[in-house]
């Protein structure tokens, strides 16, 4: 079979490779039918990620189920399916506290295509992949989605949804502020369900053209420029940018006791921090890998 390979800075080429065997009974064997690109799949291919190339490449996507194990119960042969990004077996503590990016059976981080960062598994830009404790880590497409719709619905969307769904939920209603400049399609989806849930209002922080437009067709008030020392006061507040300056604008601009995610992956060894500031108003910051899985209902719910 064909499985497309990074092999340098902005290169992607096809190569062969085996097929993949159903040697396990909890697994299945799936044809990838529509492949979103990850923002980060976007840093490695630039090179901005530190990611030892070659490696398989993709990571989120709807299959089609083509050969399932004899142990495997929720799908079968036919049926299109959202497939978790992240390896994961549902049975362990973590996938039971919901934390399914740091599985036990198969370790933190494991995940298609981002090789050494994923643990060197195989990706889903390929003509087949094999996938371990399928039952857990597929979930059926609803009816009449298509599958280009929910491709990301694997990982961006869930990472876009953990920023603001859960903090929406405590606080309805509540304004929303997202600092953009680096993730390109994480912020857009934040805007789209922070709306979708119901937020007041979403401003949307950057300068890039493209960015802008897309984001104030998607309903948010655009701020056009650089990430300020402090925008305002949000209850909640999201860090896309991958830049000191904006992740510092997310912080100083979350409210006394309100939250702040950071999406982005600060490849430094040490990135400063405002602490003072986050003591003084008791906020809450939250940065690391989304669980996908646990999000990924709710995810295809909405849509």
């Amino acid at each position: 079979m064909q499985q497309l390979m990074c092999t340098g800075k902005q290169q992607l080429e096809w190569q062969d490779a085996p097929a993949p065997v159903l040697d396990d009974p909890r697994a299945a064997i799936v044809r990838p039918l529509a492949v979103a690109t990850c923002d980060l799949d976007v840093a490695m291919l630039s090179g901005r990620a530190p990611v030892p190339m070659p490696f398989a490449f993709g990571h989120e996507c709807v299959a089609e189920v083509t050969e399932v194990g004899a142990d495997v119960t929720s799908v079968v042969p036919g049926d299109r399916v959202s497939l978790s990004f992240q390896f994961s077996c549902g049975e362990c503590e973590p996938c039971k506290r919901g934390h399914t990016g740091s599985c036990r059976e198969y370790g933190a981080g494991s995940a298609y295509g981002l090789g050494a960062m994923g643990r060197n598994h195989a990706g889903v830009l390929a003509d087949f992949t094999l996938v371990p404790s399928a039952d857990h880590m597929m979930v059926k497409l609803p009816a009449g989605v298509a599958a280009e719709t929910a491709a990301s619905a694997s990982d961006n969307i869930p990472d876009a949804w953990r920023t603001v769904a859960p903090p929406l939920a405590e606080r309805p209603g509540a304004e929303v502020l997202i600092v953009g400049g680096g993730a390109e399609g994480i912020p857009m989806y934040a805007i789209d369900i922070a709306l979708a849930l119901g937020a007041s209002r979403v401003d949307y922080v950057d300068t890039d053209r493209r960015r802008i437009d897309l984001a104030a067709s998607l309903g948010a008030n655009v701020i056009d420029s650089a990430p300020p020392r402090r925008v305002g006061s949000y209850p909640i507040t999201v860090d896309a940018s991958g830049e000191v300056a904006g992740l510092h604008c997310a912080i100083r601009s979350t409210e006394p006791e309100g939250v702040c995610t950071s999406i982005g992956i600060y490849f430094a060894e040490t990135t400063p921090l405002p602490l003072l500031e986050m003591y003084t108003r008791g906020i809450t910051f939250k940065t690391g890998r989304v669980h996908a899985r646990a999000a990924m209902p709710a995810v295809l719910d909405l849509i």
